[in-house]
């Protein structure tokens, strides 16, 4: 009989957050693997119970390289709980490749449900929750970076994005002029912690106030994109988005049709705009 994987969320500040059930598991498990095994033993004495199985390090620079002996232990009839250093795993954080794998060998793959910095984060943030999309980390190179929110400048869903404090002013800085100036958004940092704190605004306002030096954990909820109007269907407006994406490095044909399929118009017309612009 093959074994069971167990994702297992992990308090993303407050350790009182932990779901009862992670004490259970952290002491049934035949493996734990964890990302930062200190970070490990400082949760588990905070929770007053001790693995009952053999500990090993899963982390992004042995991933690749662990992911097949646990798949064994898996294959071989092993429970193997998977935690990270906070929230669930494989969510911008180790996991997925083993989860792949296991699903490969066909064993069962379950999860110990826990504090979530997405959820949270979009909670909040007094922004619209009821369609949403999480975006990760985004590029660390300008060029790329700006690509990719390029990509998402239409999108009408909530975007949920990670970012690191010491990059947060230069992507919020993008971000507005990408997404508008005015977009609202709100930046989280800390959740459940000592020193939480969400600020909401507009993206400029908040990419200004971001260049003071922020620090902790950060979680950053934008607005997707409204409705469009009238004005923002002519043609000037359609040749200033592809124009836009033409900049951060997306070719003209490509470009064309998304904003033909986030305007809802045909490519045609966007591409006359383009002509007409480029005549002006």
């Amino acid at each position: 009989m093959t074994g069971t994987l167990v994702l297992a969320g992990t308090p993303i500040g407050d350790v009182t957050d932990a779901p009862p059930r992670l004490a259970v598991e952290l002491a049934g498990a035949d493996i734990v693997a964890a990302e930062d095994t200190r970070r490990l033993r400082r949760l588990t004495q905070a929770l007053g119970v001790q693995p009952g199985g053999r500990v090993v390090s899963y982390f992004e620079g042995n991933e690749a390289a662990r992911t097949p002996e646990l798949a064994e232990a898996l294959a071989g009839g092993a429970r193997v709980l998977l935690v990270t250093d906070a929230g669930m795993p494989s969510v911008s954080d180790p996991g997925y490749r083993l989860v792949a794998a296991a699903v490969d060998r066909g064993v069962a793959v379950t999860a110990v449900p826990g504090p979530s910095a997405v959820l949270t984060a979009l909670a909040v943030s007094g922004l619209p929750v009821d369609r949403f999309c999480f975006e990760g980390f985004l590029p660390r190179k300008a060029g790329e970076r700006r690509t990719r929110l390029a990509e998402a400048a239409g999108e009408r869903r909530t975007l949920v994005y990670f970012e690191a404090p010491h990059r947060l002013a230069a992507t919020l800085a993008a971000m507005a002029e990408a997404f508008g100036s005015d977009r609202p958004a709100a930046v989280c940092r800390e959740l459940t912690k000592t020193y939480e704190e969400v600020r909401r605004g507009p993206l400029s306002e908040l990419a200004a106030w971001a260049e003071g030096g922020v620090r902790g954990e950060i979680t950053v909820v934008v607005s997707g994109a409204p409705e469009p109007g009238p004005q923002e269907l002519d043609a000037a407006e359609l040749a200033r988005r592809v124009a836009a994406r033409e900049e951060a490095g997306e070719p003209r044909k490509e470009a064309i049709a998304a904003v033909a399929r986030q305007a809802g118009v045909p490519k045609r017309e966007v591409f006359d705009a383009v002509v007409a612009a480029k005549r002006a």
